[in-house]
């Protein structure tokens, strides 16, 4: 038993450490390589078989395994003295990503060319190629289109060196011109002329730009203007057609009010109306009542009255009328005396009523003393005259033509 199981471990153990050495795993950025097993692939009769990104186990006696690394490479490019078109020389500093190729068919040149070197020659092969290419690219691009458009350089230069490349089994990631510069300062005249071009364009288009941004801000200060001023006659138009609205409105309601009140007034006039005519009638019976039936007997009170009171005065007209008619006889049968004789039985009158003036004088005795018979003849003469001028009655004539006349009636001159 003891042998047995010592049998059985070694056999475990020879069997472990076998598969540990033929099995291999190839990891994602490498590449395996099975050399020694021939196969066919196309056309082409290879002694080798590759696995990527797998696993394989060795053929042993038979098959060799190598490994290929397919990380990138960085790889500093630095070249001086190159010469541009025109025969400038120029400087150039760059950055490459270079890897070893991990497709068909180019792999098949990168284990033929590089399998087995060294990392550190292989990209020693591949900077001076790409240097190489860098040279020609340069030859054919003068140094204002160099300078210009590094972009457009770049992407020459992988164009030229792709081909080359691809012989070797490698394959270009990336290329980034980080400067380019020259020894007789040809590209430093032209980054000055380039920018007083520049600043020239710029001072232009900011000339431009301010121009536009002007004219820009009076167009939309015309266009706020406009705007503000619809707005303005849209607002003064919305006010006008409301209050014209209102005045519509208000005219209607007032002139509805004003039929309402006409019309009101017009059913209380009509329903007014009898009473008003009853009113008037009874007024009209009033008035007859009242005034009417009263005037109608004063006036015939009046007309009767009237009618007493002409026939008295027709009688008392009468009576003087023939009174005076007996005066003018007696008058014109006295003669030319007749009007003396009426003034005097007028004078006494006459002289009452003068007298009545002056106030109550009680008179005891009356002296008159003659010693100014001038005086006394002279206020005779005046109050005569005054009465004569005041009353139109000529004393002293009436008195000498009585007395004259009392001599022509005597009977001595008969």
């Amino acid at each position: 038993m003891p042998v047995l199981l010592l049998i059985a471990a070694l056999a475990s153990g020879s069997g472990y450490f076998i598969i540990k050495n033929l099995y291999y795993i190839c990891q994602p950025n490498e590449i395996l390589i099975f050399a020694g097993t021939q196969q066919r692939q196309g056309d082409r009769l290879l002694g080798y078989r590759l696995v990527k990104g797998g696993s394989s186990i060795r053929t042993p006696l038979l098959e060799k395994v190598m490994r290929m690394n397919l990380t990138n490479m960085i790889i500093e490019l630095k070249v001086s003295n190159a010469y541009s078109k025109g025969g400038i020389p120029l400087k150039v500093d760059g950055v490459a990503n270079i890897k070893i190729a991990g497709e068909e068919p180019t792999i098949h040149n990168a284990i033929e060319r590089l399998l087995g070197k060294p990392r550190q020659e292989i990209e020693k092969i591949a900077k001076e190629t790409l240097e190489g290419n860098l040279r020609g690219v340069l030859a054919s691009l003068t140094p204002e289109q160099v300078n210009e458009d590094k972009i457009a350089f770049a992407k020459s230069l992988l164009d030229e060196a792709e081909e080359d490349l691809e012989k070797l089994g490698l394959v270009l990631d990336t290329l980034q011109i980080q400067n380019i510069s020259d020894d007789v300062r040809y590209l430093d005249s032209i980054g000055r002329k380039q920018q007083a071009d520049l600043q020239r364009d710029a001072r232009i288009a900011e000339a431009e730009a301010k121009a536009e941004s002007e004219v820009q801000t009076a167009e939309n200060q015309k266009i706020t203007s406009v705007r503000r001023l619809e707005r303005d006659i849209g607002i003064a138009e919305a006010a006008a057609e409301q209050k014209t609205q209102d005045a519509l409105t208000m005219r209607a309601a007032v002139v509805a009010e004003a039929e309402a009140e006409i019309a009101a007034e017009l059913v209380r006039i009509q329903a007014d109306v009898p009473v008003q005519e009853e009113r008037i009638k009874q007024v009209m019976q009033q008035l007859k009542a009242d005034v009417i039936a009263p005037a109608e007997a004063d006036y015939k009170r009046a007309i009767a009255q009237a009618q007493g009171n002409a026939a008295t005065i027709f009688e008392e007209g009468k009576a003087q009328a023939e009174g005076t008619l007996k005066l003018a006889e007696s008058w014109a049968s006295a003669g030319d005396s007749a009007r003396d004789i009426f003034l005097l039985q007028k004078l006494e009158t006459l002289l009452k009523t003068l007298t009545s003036t002056v106030p109550d004088v009680t008179v005891n005795n009356v002296t008159i003393i003659n010693t100014q018979s001038g005086n006394l003849a002279t206020q005779a003469t005046a109050f005569m005259t005054q009465l004569k001028q005041s009353a139109g009655v000529d004393v002293a004539g009436a008195l000498n033509r009585l007395a004259s006349g009392s001599s022509d009636n005597s009977p001595d001159n008969k």
